[in-house]
């Protein structure tokens, strides 16, 4: 019987060593980063690299923040997120239900052939792309960043299309019986039921957006409509950077992100989870 106790307690200090050796080795880029962000300019290149800084330089967090207009970035960003948060979830939710709860014909070669399109690169698609929103007038405006979100996307109707066939069809066929047509039961029974999915999915839309630097880069021309990204761009020029502005601007912008998860982080992970229990 010890022995079995002293079994089961070694086994429960490896996990928690290794899970504690991994969690530093995924926190270490961005206590790097923080302290990379409080350094002066001698101690940010210096080798042997130094981790704690020696005076700490709080001027880097006033620099990087007014020069550039981070407010107008931020609202910017702020903007394109919301968009697509709302046009990804209501599309992919519509798209999801009627390849998951309504029978049709040639519903799962639709299926196949959507989540056929995963396989292609952004890079083979992205010169299309851009041509067809130039013939379009959009280039400098957000509507080549957020208009998208609104078709849906090949991922996100996957994951929520097999959290809908997790959900009772009963449920489904007793709100047809009280005289509910299709709107009413996606609206009324399966949205509500779907919320750890949604979140889910809103959450990944607003990283995606958030993070984005490539889209911007292509679609915006004008400075007073960049995002953070781009505006994190503009400490570096072509011989030099301002790395302690910058690492101090990039820790404001990853910090959003962190505090978000961990609000969600309950619901991310049901809605992780449950999305493949069916189907």
């Amino acid at each position: 019987m010890r022995s079995q106790l002293s079994t089961q307690r070694l086994q429960k200090l490896l996990t928690y060593g290794l899970l504690i050796g991994l969690s530093l080795l995924f926190v270490a880029p961005f206590l790097w980063l923080l302290s990379t962000s409080l350094k002066p300019n001698a101690q940010i290149l210096s080798y042997p690299p130094v981790w704690i800084p020696h005076p700490v330089q709080w001027q880097n967090f006033k620099e990087g923040l007014t020069e550039i207009p981070f407010l107008l970035y931020l609202g910017n960003t702020l903007l394109i997120c919301a968009a697509n948060v709302i046009g990804t979830t209501l599309s992919s939710s519509m798209v999801a239900y009627g390849l998951s709860r309504i029978p049709w014909r040639g519903r799962e070669l639709l299926f196949t052939l959507i989540v056929g399109t995963m396989l292609l690169p952004p890079q083979v698609t992205m010169v299309p792309i851009f041509s067809i929103f130039k013939s379009l007038g959009w280039l400098d405006t957000y509507l080549p960043l957020t208009f998208p979100s609104f078709l849906g996307g090949a991922f996100n109707v996957f994951m929520l299309r097999q959290f809908f066939r997790s959900i009772p069809k009963e449920l489904s066929e007793a709100a047809r019986i009280d005289g509910a047509n299709e709107w009413d039961i996606y609206c009324r029974v399966i949205l509500p039921l779907a919320k750890p999915a949604l979140w889910t999915v809103g959450l990944f839309a607003f990283i995606g957006s958030w993070n984005d630097y490539l889209g911007p880069l292509i679609y915006l021309f004008d400075d007073r409509k960049y995002t953070l990204s781009l505006g994190l761009a503009m400490f570096r020029n072509q011989y030099s950077a301002e790395w302690g502005p910058m690492m101090a601007v990039s820790v404001v912008v990853t910090l959003p992100l962190i505090v978000l998860f961990f609000f969600t982080q309950r619901t991310f992970v049901k809605g992780i989870t449950m999305t493949g229990v069916k189907g």
